[in-house]
């Protein structure tokens, strides 16, 4: 009895601690940067801590500042972001395009939403206009002043 009782000890101390990212409860969760509800399923974003605590954000542009604020001396094992040809759907940050159009209006009013690839970014960009940005040049452009 002793044996299954820390067997199970164990596996719930491994499965509590996983760096992973959580499902956004669309219309419930709030967050984490500016309170609101998180309903737009095209720019919501995501951190993940190397520790496995997970931040949801309604918008991308309230994710980078919660970066460049709360979380500058951070380790972050996910920087997640919703791809916007499929909503609801969490990118890589790091690996995302973004684009900043006064066509594309996000929740917080940067305008900015994020695309799979550097592919995807241009063409919204033909269609959308407005300017494209890597994950580290969306960082200094919306930094805080």
């Amino acid at each position: 009895m002793k044996q299954f009782l820390f067997l199970a000890t164990i596996c719930l101390l491994l499965t509590a601690c996983k760096v992973e990212p959580q499902p956004i409860n669309y219309g419930q969760d709030g967050c984490h940067y500016c309170d609101m509800t998180i309903v737009d399923r095209q720019h919501a974003s995501q951190l993940v801590t190397s520790k496995g605590k997970a931040y949801k954000y309604d918008a991308i542009e309230c994710m980078v500042h919660a970066l460049q604020d709360e979380f500058k001396d951070t380790e972050i094992a996910h920087y997640l972001v919703a791809d916007f040809h499929k909503p609801g759907e969490l990118i890589n940050a790091t690996k995302a395009t973004f684009l900043v159009s006064k066509k594309l209006q996000s929740p917080m009013g940067a305008n900015l939403s994020a695309f799979s690839n550097e592919e995807a970014g241009n063409k919204a960009q033909e269609e959308f206009t407005g300017d494209t940005y890597s994950w580290e040049e969306i960082q200094k452009h919306l930094v805080i002043k």
